[in-house]
């Protein structure tokens, strides 16, 4: 029996949805955070070593540009995460592809809530102050710039 080649037209292509999915996912929503986040005054340096202080904590913040480039490796990492985890869900449940707007508007939200309630708090960074104005903020950008790219290019790639 002969395996399939990424080029048969029925074989999913994983790597160009998640590589798509990611990217998308990765790029939209590091430009609403700076967006949003530079309304609220935080310039993107900051912002990026923020993220990194997740792995490093606090001593993020004097590492210059280095750790602000960790930063935007780490946020990359955490968006390509979310691709692959949807792809593979989409793998076992129909729906995620047969109604990937209405699954990305839902997933992007699950994104943000799994990274808010699980992830930051077991990282360097911990429990943040709770804030619903940076909720409701978090979970739109998450419908829009996570969860409905990802979904819309797994659902493209995939079919």
């Amino acid at each position: 029996m002969a395996s399939k080649s990424i080029a048969d037209p029925s074989h999913p292509r994983a790597l160009e949805a998640i590589l798509w999915g990611g990217l998308a996912c990765g790029v939209l929503d590091i430009t609403a955070a700076f967006i949003v986040y530079g309304f609220f005054g935080v310039k993107p340096i900051p912002l990026l070593q923020g993220i990194a202080s997740g792995l490093l904590g606090p001593r993020a913040y004097d590492g210059g540009l280095a750790t602000a480039f960790l930063g935007l490796l780490c946020h990359f990492f955490i968006a390509f995460s979310a691709a692959i985890v949807y792809f593979a869900a989409s793998r076992r449940l129909a729906f995620l592809m047969d109604h990937a707007v209405v699954s990305g508007f839902l997933y992007g939200p699950g994104v943000y809530f799994f990274m808010n309630q699980i992830i930051l708090p077991l990282s360097a960074i911990g429990r943040r102050p709770f804030s619903v104005k940076f909720m409701v903020i978090g979970v739109v950008i998450h419908m829009f710039c996570v969860g409905l790219p990802i979904a819309l290019a797994v659902r493209r790639y995939s079919q």
